[in-house]
């Protein structure tokens, strides 16, 4: 199946790399140029129609993203909700837990922030932090032994994002249920590049957004909340999004939505809505199969290549077990990263690692030229 795809083409969808070695999805991904497009669509719409265009095309098109995303996650369209970001959809799903009986929020070392924040803010909630032998990853016995009869949730990452390495969801689902609890996952460095299904995983909650993998820029994030699940919880913040009877404009009349829409809040940004069905558009057409295929190609050649020059990687060995990012341990990576900006490659860094993260429309020769400029400005450590 790869071998009909023609990625040279895909790439021609990006304007960015006819100046820039862009390296950095797992940051922002570059512009394609029918998210552009998609964009320029909502404002010609926006002009055309004003508010009118409510009722004949944005209702639409919000009832299309939420059915995209539920394609790519092997979920229902009524079990996804939108947010304007992660911390939104957490801050959602948070007010609707009783931590009474169950104080206690399992999480690691190695989550982004915005998952523990969440309950730093709480007073009854206990957050209890598994450790990372490695830096690298988490093991499975470390997230079993901290969860018990009095735990909420075990909050975490499907990608760490200092590492790259892919966590086995499906066994931190099975963990959290053996005591009661719910899973929760963070798939926001997950989703697009690698194949989820979280009725087969037995996922409870999981967020995720449109920035990275999906291309679909800033400002919208997904909520996916298992049905049975979503018919359970009352979220305690609300908006008349997430009113059964929003068009009704009643004030004195809250009725929530059966399913996961009863977590929206407020207006959507919808060009950031047409943004983002845009980018899922491409990670639809292409298939997320062919895009983990291609992804874990291109990973494993920049790892080869890295390793070959000297560098110390702190990403998983197996290719099975790391997702589209490196994380290479360096003395000062924000040195680097300037300079190798300075030589038009985009990169990041995050802690004491610079991350490269090479996407289906990156090439070998991109890693090539990556590594000969990370050599010239940043030697590896002898």
């Amino acid at each position: 199946m790869q071998a009909r795809v023609d990625w040279s083409a895909w790439r021609d969808e990006f304007p960015t790399f006819r100046t820039t070695t862009y390296l950095n999805t797992c940051s922002l991904a570059p512009l394609a140029a029918r998210v552009r497009a998609a964009q320029e669509q909502f404002l010609d719409q926006w002009e055309a129609l004003g508010a009118s265009a409510w009722y004949e095309l944005w209702v639409g098109a919000l009832e299309a993203l939420r059915g995209k995303v539920a394609r790519v996650l092997g979920a229902r369209s009524e079990e996804v909700a939108l947010a304007p970001s992660v911390s939104v959809a957490l801050s959602a799903v948070a007010s609707a837990l009783d931590y009474a009986e169950r104080p206690r929020i399992v999480l690691s070392d190695l989550e982004f922030p915005t998952l523990s924040y969440q309950w730093a803010v709480k007073p009854t909630a206990e957050r209890v932090f598994v450790p990372s032998d490695d830096g690298i990853r988490v093991s499975i016995d470390r997230f079993e032994s901290a969860t018990d009869d009095r735990t909420a949730l075990v909050a975490t990452s499907h990608v760490y994002y200092t590492s790259g390495a892919v966590q086995d969801i499906g066994a931190i689902a099975k963990t959290a249920h053996r005591q009661g609890a719910l899973a929760l996952i963070d798939a926001y460095q997950g989703t697009g590049q690698l194949p989820t299904d979280v009725r087969a995983a037995d996922i409870d909650v999981l967020v995720t957004g449109g920035l990275k993998w999906l291309l679909g820029g800033t400002g919208i994030a997904f909520l996916y909340v298992r049905n049975s699940l979503a018919q359970e919880l009352r979220p305690t913040i609300a908006g008349w999004f997430g009113n059964a009877r929003m068009f009704d404009f009643d004030p004195k009349v809250f009725e929530f939505h059966e399913g996961a829409r009863r977590f929206e809040l407020g207006t959507t940004a919808n060009a950031a809505v047409y943004a983002a069905n845009a980018g899922l558009d491409i990670v639809l057409e292409i298939g997320v199969d062919r895009l983990r295929e291609r992804t874990s190609e291109l990973v494993t050649d920049v790892c080869d290549r890295l390793s070959d020059a000297g560098y110390s990687l702190k990403t998983p060995t197996a290719p099975v077990d790391r997702a589209g990012i490196v994380a290479i341990q360096m003395r000062d990576p924000p040195k680097a990263v300037k300079a190798l900006a300075s030589r038009k490659f985009v990169v990041d860094y995050r802690h004491d690692r610079l991350r490269v993260s090479p996407y289906f429309y990156n090439s070998t020769e991109d890693n090539e030229r990556f590594v000969q400029a990370l050599r010239a400005v940043a030697p590896p450590v002898t």
